[in-house]
């Protein structure tokens, strides 16, 4: 029987680099400040030979544009070797290179002949006399290859809008990130990383699942009772202790079939590592979670990984961001959360879109101009069965349009916005509200809106938005919170807000944190990502 073989999909080199810059970069011209006397090295490309490079490698306008831009701004000078041998950012790159592939198990950059040849130059001093056109073609193909490297572990190699994920992607300078490099002469790599702080941390928690993936696949776990709780036996537990090691929950587990205080602590450490209910007891729920294996929780951090290469880098001193699958919004100042609260989103039929946009408006006792679907499929076969409907849900018809009525509510404690709602406008026609629905925040699973995102503590996130006005006072938003009339006020600055999609992340505490996928989005990336072959020839994923 053949084996199932995952290799990473395989995307050409050319569309991967123009997703670092969508536009083509300008053309660089050549330095020619760089003299013999001031260069760093003897020895150069010559123009003719990257041309023939470009043509024999059939290189995208934008890849070939890339290098001769790189080249230019050097007076083509070598990059990665010297007189001597290998520069000494060449040695950084072939680690850097090797780490990602290990890492990512993604061997479609995998260049043997190259890596061949660069494994033979790394520990050797060779004295480079003359420039053939063997070693010219070696330095461009280093520099080729680092433009991939970067397409793939800095920007990201799928496209996101494909996945329904509509955040500008991160925008990534490969020239500007290769002479940063140049500069440096490789010191300081891990800095240097274009990568936001989650992606590291993420990164070194794969590192640590790929060690238990070593260890061997582990065993299902069957519950032989409804649930476990403190002071009860059984064999059972000593197998639970040993996984939630494995989790991080629990450090250095005793083997003892007893469940004592400190696995009381554990268990609800992981249940919310896991985002449910904090119990401290073994359940159905908790033990669903324990058994997904080890190669699709591997999978899930690859997937997430990817996301966050995504993610651009915000420059504004505030942020908001909604985590979907988390059903839970963060505020950021300064790059620390202030702020966070339980969120209910849209249902699987009415996904809530994965974008961001600047927040401009807080709208206190808020109308609700109920939309035209929800028009259709609602509030007309409502109407039709009961005609106070509107009367009594205090709504309004206020005009007719593509043959439906228009329909609003007026403000209160039963308008369905709640007391105030939050506007980033968009073609989605989403944002952030109250509700007069308390009891769905108490749910697990928090899916239950129309798409919009409703707030637990709307209040609390008004006073902080609110916080450089003095003369919006706590007192001040309660009242306008609970007047029959509509009032607006703009911020100040804008503040950006990311609604965002991580089924696994880490969070403040280094705990790490997986969710349910609840809208099928990992299920669809997973096919785009890690593609099935039966047949396949010589591309395999490393070991």
């Amino acid at each position: 029987m053949k084996s199932k073989i995952y290799f990473i999909a395989l995307l050409s080199a050319g569309t991967l680099l123009l997703m670092c810059k969508p536009k083509q970069a300008p053309i660089v011209e050549r330095d020619q400040t760089i003299t013999p006397k001031n260069a760093v090295t003897k020895l150069y490309v010559d123009s003719l030979q990257m041309e023939q490079f470009i043509s024999d490698g059939q290189l995208e306008d934008s890849s070939a544009q890339r290098l001769r831009n790189f080249y230019n701004s050097r007076n083509f000078q070598f990059a990665w070797l010297t007189e001597t041998g290998l520069a000494e950012q060449a040695k950084i790159f072939y680690e850097m290179d090797r780490r990602y592939v290990s890492e990512s198990r993604d061997s479609t950059l995998i260049e043997p002949e190259l890596l061949h040849t660069l494994s033979g130059l790394m520990n050797k001093d060779t004295a480079i006399t003359t420039i053939s056109p063997s070693l010219a073609s070696l330095e461009l193909q280093l520099t080729q290859h680092f433009f991939k490297l970067v397409a793939y572990s800095f920007a990201g190699k799928l496209d996101p809008a494909s996945l329904q994920w509509y955040i500008p992607r991160k925008k990534v300078d490969a020239v500007a990130l290769l002479d940063s490099l140049m500069s440096k002469k490789g010191e300081q790599a891990a800095d240097w990383e274009p990568v936001n702080s989650y992606y590291k941390t993420l990164n070194a928690a794969l590192a640590n699942w790929y060690k238990i993936q070593q260890r061997g696949s582990w065993d299902k776990i069957v519950l032989d009772r409804k649930k476990y709780k403190e002071n009860d036996t059984g064999k059972l537990i000593a197998v639970i202790k040993k996984r939630l090691e494995n989790y991080g929950s629990i450090s250095r587990p005793d083997s003892d079939a007893v469940f004592n205080t400190e696995l009381t602590v554990a268990v609800k450490k992981a249940q919310q590592q896991f985002g449910l209910k904090q119990s401290g007891e073994i359940d159905a729920a908790l033990v669903k979670a324990l058994n997904v294996p080890i190669e699709s929780r591997i999978e899930q951090l690859l997937l997430n990984l990817e996301r966050m290469r995504w993610m651009p880098s915000p420059t504004e001193k505030k942020v908001i961001l909604v985590n979907i699958p988390e059903y839970r919004l963060h505020v950021f100042e300064d790059r620390k959360e202030v702020l966070n609260m339980n969120i209910v989103v849209g249902k699987a039929a009415n996904k809530t879109v994965i974008f961001s946009d600047r927040l401009k408006n807080i709208v206190f006792s808020p109308y609700w101009n109920v939309p035209p679907s929800i028009v259709r499929t609602e509030i007309l076969p409502s109407i039709q069965r009961n005609r106070n409907y509107l009367s009594q849900h205090r709504m309004e018809k206020t005009g007719t349009s593509g043959g439906l009525p228009v329909i609003r509510q007026k403000p209160g404690k039963s308008n369905s916005l709640g007391r105030v709602k939050f506007l980033f406008p968009n073609s989605y026609n989403i944002y952030l509200h109250d509700t007069p629905a308390k009891s769905l925040f108490t749910e697990q699973a928090r899916a239950f809106s129309h798409g919009c995102i409703r707030l637990a503590a709307p209040k609390a996130l008004a006073e902080y938005l609110l916080s450089d006005r003095p003369e919006w006072t706590s007192s001040r938003i309660e009242k306008a919170m609970n007047a029959q009339k509509e009032t607006w006020v703009t911020l100040a600055e804008p503040v950006p807000v990311f609604i965002t999609y991580f089924t696994a992340w880490v969070d403040k505490t280094g705990a790490l944190n997986f969710r349910d996928d609840v809208y099928g989005h990992d299920k669809k990336m997973l096919q785009q990502m890690f593609t099935p072959q039966h047949d396949t020839p010589a591309i395999q994923p490393t070991k």
